[in-house]
């Protein structure tokens, strides 16, 4: 077989087309603030823009993939790593992602009408409606529990834990999250607890073992649901826990303290108000609830990769989207508790565990998929340490209630429940 070599006039155009490229990847860089960041073109070039030496190496596989990532970065980056068209190399993809993310930190317009258009659209698009909810929860949660075990910690709980210590492991630090709630709470023995949300019952189990309460916890996620049944079962506590599969919406009676731990992100914040008169409507006058969500420090839209592949209909509320729960149904905000690092520690725990478990995941699905959900633990975790997402504690009792604390040390005493 004969080589064709290059013409000296083609020989020119593949010099030009390589500047192109370089002209190309100079400029996205310099658009997301010259992060230290290394990219290595198709053609074997290598582009940067930092002072400082570069945290990691992507690899782009060709100059269509880097004009898609010029024109829509926010979607085309994860379909890009998804599809193996970008990968990383060399370094540390979280570390490299937080500093991207740092560098394109939202200003004054990301708020602005093309933000408020694309909310439009995935609000109408994903709707939480009753059907709307279920079929946007089934397509996160139910995956399959096999799948999530091999990952979470042995409570299963799928939501931001608390490191009292620096030498806890996740699991220590998911107990500890979850007598940090309690303690929130005040719970005591006989308390009636409703809870949204539920998981896969970790809380709730908690809650009846430890601090002797009674629970009604709700969830839409048949997986889950069933998963939390079997565990009231093995752990004696079917007569103190009951979990219910149903949607907040149709939550009635009332009780003593209201929990949600990771659910708002999925209620819609047009429906905040009425999720408000819901908890207004259970809670006893000397009452406690407690909120746990993802949020942000502005209103914006959740990163759009994100919310077409990982969490359909999906929104991270800021603390003043998130009043319209509370100011309209005659509710006070007691405390609020930022535990963002905590949550970019928790999801850094998730990925390492996950990629342990990359050949049974593979297994079950396929290489795009682990490299699918790579992308989302760990964009998750830069998106916690660069302050792009905050995690929100907000404890809350009915206005008129006085059964309030002088001080915050119930929180923090450690021994037997309060």
């Amino acid at each position: 077989m004969q080589l064709v070599q290059d013409s000296p006039a083609s020989a020119p155009s593949t010099r030009r087309s390589a500047g192109f490229g370089r002209r190309l990847a100079e400029r996205l860089l310099t658009a997301l603030g010259n992060p230290p960041v290394r990219l290595l073109l198709w053609s074997g070039e290598t582009v940067t823009t930092a002072r400082e030496p570069p945290l990691v190496t992507l690899r782009i596989a060709n100059r269509a993939t880097l004009l898609r990532l010029m024109i829509d970065p926010d979607m085309q980056f994860g379909e890009a790593f998804t599809d193996g068209r970008i990968e990383c190399v060399e370094g540390d993809l979280v570390r490299g992602l937080e500093a991207a993310f740092r560098g394109s930190a939202p200003g004054p317009d990301a708020h602005g009408p093309g933000a408020k258009r694309w909310a439009r659209a995935v609000a109408l698009l994903r709707r939480n409606t009753l059907s709307g909810s279920r079929r946007n929860i089934h397509a996160h949660y139910d995956l399959g529990n096999d799948f999530y075990r091999l990952w979470l910690d042995p409570t299963m709980a799928y939501t931001c834990a608390y490191f009292a210590t620096e030498s806890m492991t996740l699991h220590e630090a998911q107990i500890a999250k979850m007598d940090h709630v309690c303690r929130k709470l005040r719970l005591r023995p006989g308390d009636e607890v409703i809870e949204a949300g539920c998981g896969w019952g970790g809380l709730a189990l908690h809650m009846a073992g430890r601090y002797g309460a009674k629970v009604r916890a709700f969830n839409i996620s048949a997986e889950q649901i069933d998963y939390a049944r079997d565990s009231a079962t093995r752990a004696g506590l079917k007569g103190q826990v009951e979990f219910i599969h149903d949607d907040y919406r149709n939550i009635a009676g009332s009780a003593d303290v209201f929990a949600s731990v990771g659910m708002l992100e999925h209620v819609g914040v047009g429906n905040y108000e009425n999720l408000g008169r819901i908890v207004r409507r259970a809670l006893r006058p000397g009452g406690r609830g407690l909120i746990h969500t993802i949020g942000r420090d502005a209103p914006e839209p959740l990163n759009r990769w994100m919310e077409r592949y990982i969490f359909p209909g999906a929104c991270a509320p800021s603390l003043g989207q998130m009043s319209r729960i509370f100011e309209p149904n005659s509710l006070s905000v007691l405390d609020v508790e930022n535990l963002r690092l905590h949550y970019a520690r928790t999801a850094g725990c998730w990925l390492n565990a996950f990629e342990q478990a990359r050949e049974s995941v593979t297994k079950m699905f396929d290489e795009r998929f682990v490299r699918m959900w790579r992308m989302y633990l760990a964009g998750t975790q830069a998106a916690f340490l660069s302050g792009d997402l905050q995690l929100f504690q907000v404890l809350f009792a009915p206005s008129r209630s006085n059964d309030i604390p002088r001080t915050r040390e119930h929180i923090y005493r450690v021994g037997a429940p309060a």
